[in-house]
Order: structure tokens, then sequence, then C-alpha cells
């Protein structure tokens, strides 16, 4: 990486160095900025803090070993059972020991997390999860209100200086040292350049790269790409987890039917009202999600469809008890006390990411990496049930616990004011927006739930034909992110977790582990991959 401040000019430059500079305000930006109060942050996030956050919609809650039943090392081993066989043990023994630390951070933060009449936190129980161990917040509502508490919070925080509107492009950096970022106001042209001490990235997953997804607009994939383009080693780019349960009634994104719905009680049935999972795992609904997600493609695909019945198990208590699965259903004319509702996989986390270490460090100096856009190896191949918010509150902390260690007494919280007018109209080029639709569209089919050879290099010829009519560096850094995916599943000829190939359906326990890349090896594949198409 050989990118300065000063190939940007005339890019506006403020004329301080800030401490840290965050890219990201979802759970993970926003909690390391407040753990590194009176330290002075500026957390750049692309959308307004809160609305394009994929955390705000997390459903479940946060899993975390707290009733006398429950134990670290319980949490710990369900974690690396559902992880296939690629899990870093120690980071997973790390996050579960380190879980009901964070909970009470949140509490002290205000997060009104569900408790009975003595103040004892109430529990569930989701997916592949040997004990009621979710936190959760009126049945549905974890993500929304968690990210509201710690929004009132940063906005308390003197120190802490949100940037709101602002589409991170490049790092700024010499060699393997990241000096900052660079920044281009949403809906124009003007480029801003962020010099920072530290550089934290938390700028969320890949899930709209897909066609049909649960997350948010601003799930893009530019953290990753930006890093991978700055040299920084990606690990498990190909495992994807897609949620068996998002609505299937034509939104985008789609809602999610939280897994909390089958953890009380609620069943997988097909048009003819057969059990979807008999017979295919033991744990029923309750089965890891991707083999959940495969059950119900192959249902789909093969004509018989696929619903979530809640009648019997939830009934009337469905709007009381999961307001938002209520609320989604009711938009689409669905009441789910006497429907069925229709349901279909849909991408909903990334495995992978940038390559981090159990203090969120990358192999970039001055970079760090927390919640989805980072791979610690606490999921390996398949993330187990709510441990996504878990695992980015855990590691943010770390984070901002290694730079405080590393950097002298801040100096005061000052900023010179910045000028925040738009800038000129960028120029919407009807072209770029087709691109985006292809990959989309291609990252779903052929990237998706079931993959094989024939279907990845399709992939990656899409997207290398998309690429070439893309301008802007924000829609470029999404066909970078595509294509890393798309080779590294081309890259692994096994199936594992959330990564299945038919062309090889069974694991191989010699891929038993995690897997590497870089941007000039993604390139090589793709290469190949044309070649031989």
């Amino acid at each position: 990486m050989e990118v300065s401040v000063e190939d940007f000019a005339p890019a506006y430059l403020g004329k301080d160095v800030d401490d840290v500079v965050i890219l990201g305000g979802g759970l993970a930006g926003l909690f390391c900025a407040l753990k590194l109060s009176p330290r002075p942050v500026t957390v750049i996030t692309n959308a307004p803090i809160g609305q394009g956050a994929s955390s705000a919609w997390a459903q479940g809650g946060i899993a975390a070993a707290i009733s006398e039943e429950d134990s670290v090392e319980k949490h710990r081993d369900d974690t690396l059972a559902a992880g296939g066989g690629i899990c870093e043990e120690k980071i997973v023994s790390q996050m579960t020991r380190e879980g009901s630390d964070r909970v009470r951070d949140l509490l002290s933060f205000g997060v009104p997390f569900d408790q009975d009449l003595e103040g004892t936190l109430q529990l569930s129980r989701e997916a592949a999860h040997s004990n009621s161990r979710v936190v959760r917040v009126r049945g549905d509502m974890a993500g929304r209100a968690i990210m509201d508490a710690l929004i009132a919070a940063v906005r308390k925080t003197p120190s802490i200086r949100v940037l709101e509107g602002y589409i991170g492009e490049s790092f700024l950096g010499s060699g393997r040292y990241v000096t900052g970022v660079l920044v281009r106001k949403r809906g124009g042209i003007e480029r801003i350049a962020f010099p920072a001490k530290a550089v934290v990235l938390a700028s969320g997953g890949i899930g709209h790269l897909y066609g049909h997804t649960t997350n948010p607009h601003e799930a893009n994939g530019h953290g990753l790409a930006m890093s991978a383009r700055a040299g920084a080693v990606i690990a498990d780019a190909e495992f994807v987890q897609f949620h068996p349960t998002a609505l299937d009634v034509g939104r985008d994104p789609a809602p999610l039917a939280t897994e909390a719905l089958r953890g009380e009680g609620a069943v997988l049935v097909n048009k003819a009202g057969e059990r979807i999972m008999e017979g295919v795992h033991p744990d029923l609904d309750l089965a890891p999600r991707d083999i959940v997600a495969r059950a119900i493609f192959t249902e789909i695909a093969e004509g018989r469809g696929a619903f979530l019945d809640c009648r019997e198990a939830i009934g009337s208590a469905f709007k009381d008890e999961f307001p938002t699965v209520f609320a989604a259903a009711s938009a689409a004319g669905i009441d789910p006390a006497k429907d069925l509702l229709p349901i279909s996989p849909a991408e909903h986390y990334h495995m992978g990411g940038v390559l981090t270490d159990a203090n969120g460090r990358t192999s970039l100096d001055g970079l760090w990496a927390a919640g989805e856009v980072a791979s610690t190896g606490a999921h390996g191949a398949n993330r187990l049930a709510s441990n996504s918010l878990l695992e980015a509150v855990v590691f943010a902390a770390r984070i901002a616990e290694d730079i405080q260690g590393l950097m002298p007494t801040p100096r005061s919280a000052f900023w010179n004011e910045m000028d925040d007018a738009p800038g000129l109209p960028s120029q919407r080029n009807v072209e770029e927006r087709d691109a985006i639709s292809v990959l989309r569209g291609t990252l779903f089919k052929n990237v998706g739930v079931v993959r094989d050879a024939g279907s990845l290099k399709r992939a990656l010829g899409d997207i290398v034909e998309a690429e070439k009519i893309c301008i802007r560096q924000s829609i470029r850094n999404m066909m970078v992110t595509g294509k890393i995916i798309a080779a590294a599943a081309l890259k692994r000829e096994e199936s594992r977790g959330g990564h299945f190939r038919k062309d090889f359906p069974s694991e191989d326990p010699s891929q038993a582990k995690r897997s590497y890349t870089t941007l000039k090896e993604v390139e090589a594949i793709v290469s190949e991959a044309l070649e031989t198409a």
C-alpha cells in the first residue's frame, strides 16, 4: 500500500491527526468508541448511526453463559461444534469467558434486557445451543434496543465525534502501515482524508452484495475490499451463512423470522404440511443453520415450498412476544397466529473477513477490525446463533484496551470545525446500478446455499464483466469483495459449515483448517477460472 494524504489534495484534510478513527457506526464501532472514552475518537458512518447497522436488525439477542445451569465451557463447546472443526479454540474460550462482563456493560449503558420481577435476566434458547443463554429484549427487539441505548450514550459523550453520511473508499498509509482513512460524502464527489494514529474498521458485513438478504443496504463489503486492496490478509471468505427463515414476501431486504420462534416451538413444514426437518437431523427444527437452510432450499427447489408454522406453539401471543416479525408479516397481509409464514433462505452473516488476532489487530500495522468485517476465528465455518453481537462487543472492548495501552495519555477532546457541505452532485451512473444488480444476482444464484465449480466460475466471469463499467471506488469495492468470496469458495474443494459444494459434498478431514488469502491470490484465481470456464 502506497497511499499518502498528499495523494488526495485538494481533498479536505483536518489540521489535526485524530487519535482514533473508527469506520462504522454499528454495535462494534460505537461500543469501541465508548470503551475508548475519554480518548478523542471520530466515528465515520455511511448512514445516520443506527439506521444502516446490521446490529440494529438483530432479533434473537446476545448469547452469554449467565444462568446457574449454564457454563462458559458449555457455551464454548456449542460454539466449537457449530463451527465445523475450524474455530480458533482459544479465541472461542476467550469470547465466551468475557461474555457476561460485556452483558453487564450493556446493562450499564441502559439496554433494557428482559428481566423478571426480581431483576434476573430472562434467557431463551436458539438452535444448536445446549442451554437457554440468549439475552433478549421483548422477544425480537434486542438489536434495536442495544443500538438505541449505545447511540444515546455516544451522543452524551463529548470525546466522541460522529460524522454521518460518509462512505469509506481507501486507507491512507505506506507499506504495511495504515495512517488514516479516505472517505467520500454520500451523494457527492468530495473526498476527505482523515489521518489517525489508529484506525478501527467496524464497517459491517457483505450481505447486500446478495440479491436475497436480511441485511441493510449499507452492508456492502466496502471495508473488506479496502483492507484487501491495502494488502491485508483475508480469512475464511468462502463461509457465508444463510438464515433459513427469511420471510418470503417480496421485500428487499427480506424481513427476518427470528430463530427464537423455533426455540419457542414453531415448526418448519412444506405446503403439504409435512415436517421438513423430519429425518434430516436429530435436532429437527433447531439443527444448525446451514443444515436447516439447505433442507429448506431443497424443498423450494423441488416445488414443495417452505413455511414456518407458529399457530400452535405461539398463536395469539405472537403480536406481543415477537412484535417485529408480526409487523413484517402483517404488512404482507399475513396473520402468523392463523396463517403459515412463507420462508426461504437469505444471506444473513459472513463468517469470513479481515484476519485479526485476539486483540483485533489485523495484518496491517495501525489497523484493527471488529464485528462482522473481521474474522477472529470465533465462528469457524458456521456461526452459532446470537454469537455475532457477543463477538462484536467482546473484541471491540479488547481493541479499545489494546489501543489505550499503546498510546500515551490522550489530549483534550477538541476538533476543528468541519465543512459538511455535500459537494457537487455525483453523476449517478445507470450502468453502475446495473453492475450492482448483476453482482447481487450472480452471488445469490451462483455463490449461494449450494455451489459448484461451474457456478463459481460463472460468478467470477459475471463480476469481471460488471466491474468494467464501474467508475466510483465505492462500487469497485463491492466488486472486489464479490470476487474474494467467489474465489475463496472455488479454492475450497469440500463442503463444510456455510460452504456447500455439490461437486464436493463431503467434508475433507485434510481441509479442517481456516483459509487465508490476499487480493493478489484472488486475482490469480480469477484469471485461471476465466481461462478454464
